[in-house]
């Protein structure tokens, strides 16, 4: 269950995503650039799903100003930064960070790196600015991936 729904492992990323009301503004955000193709393709794709609360964190205006087509580029860059290729479950992050003093890195489709850390019973997110999300629901299988919902916005 994410955001009240089921995930069904026989659907894609978007045909999960677009049932789960914590991600209604990555679904509008992924539409808006022209996503929606990819991320229902054969994959397979893993997915850092920030939640509506982890959007609300930016500062007021962005998602509005990101999702308006001249901003496409843009917006496409920040969502690609949140997909790396192939299926990683929390369990590969995790054995990866051990054999690298701790710390797990994965190259992003947009082509920077994520770093990944564990902090307590879970792992955290770091991205190129340092900024930090909280892996909050580790490994939804999807059809053609695999989705870890965060609490915060990546960015590249």
């Amino acid at each position: 269950m994410v955001g009240g729904a089921a995930m069904y492992p026989t659907k894609n990323i978007v045909q999960n995503a677009v049932n789960s009301r914590d991600h209604t503004t990555l679904v509008a955000a992924v539409k808006a650039a022209g996503l929606v193709d990819t991320l229902s393709s054969k994959g397979p794709f893993t997915v850092f799903a920030p939640t509506n609360a982890a959007f609300a964190k930016l500062p007021a205006g962005t998602v509005e100003t990101l999702v308006k087509p001249e901003n496409k580029a843009t917006l496409t860059t920040i969502l690609t930064y949140h997909v790396v290729p192939g299926r990683i479950t929390a369990g590969q992050i995790s054995a990866m960070a051990m054999k690298h003093h701790g710390t797990a890195t994965l190259k992003t489709v947009q082509g920077e790196n994520l770093k990944f850390r564990k902090v307590g019973k879970g792992f955290q997110v770091i991205d190129a600015k340092g900024g930090k999300a909280n892996i909050t629901i580790a490994n939804v299988m999807q059809s053609n991936g695999i989705i870890h919902v965060i609490d915060s916005v990546l960015m590249p």
